[in-house]
């Protein structure tokens, strides 16, 4: 169970490394205007933003990672609480931007955290 959890970890710490790219690197491109939804003008109007979006969500997956090669108790703590934050912040996403966010980063980050609380 534990490997299983470790894997999950791993897998939302990737997808929001992914995110980081995506909201920092390549919002005006057609990457991330597939993921916002938005046309060019509104990209490049909301570039900081998104910019600022990518930087959260690349200290989620700092502290994913950091979780996994923290020894425990302190690994076991850190993922909970990072995990606990993608699905509070998934939750959010999901109610006030896109119902798809309730999918793409809510239910792995659920799954995550069930799995780790289930190895704990």
């Amino acid at each position: 169970m534990e490997l299983t959890a470790n894997v999950l970890v791993a897998l939302v710490a990737a997808l929001h490394g992914y995110i980081l790219v995506l909201e920092m690197f390549l919002w005006e491109k057609r990457p991330g205007r597939g993921l916002s939804g938005l046309d060019a003008e509104m990209a490049r109007a909301t570039v900081p933003l998104a910019a600022n979006q990518g930087l959260y969500n690349g200290f989620l997956a700092a502290g994913l990672v950091w979780g996994l090669v923290a020894g425990d108790p302190t690994g076991f703590r850190v993922q909970v609480f990072f995990l606990a934050c993608v699905l509070v912040a998934g939750l959010y996403g999901g109610l006030t931007v896109n119902r798809r966010i309730l999918m793409a980063q809510a239910l792995p980050g659920a799954l995550a955290l069930a799995a780790v609380l289930s190895a704990g």
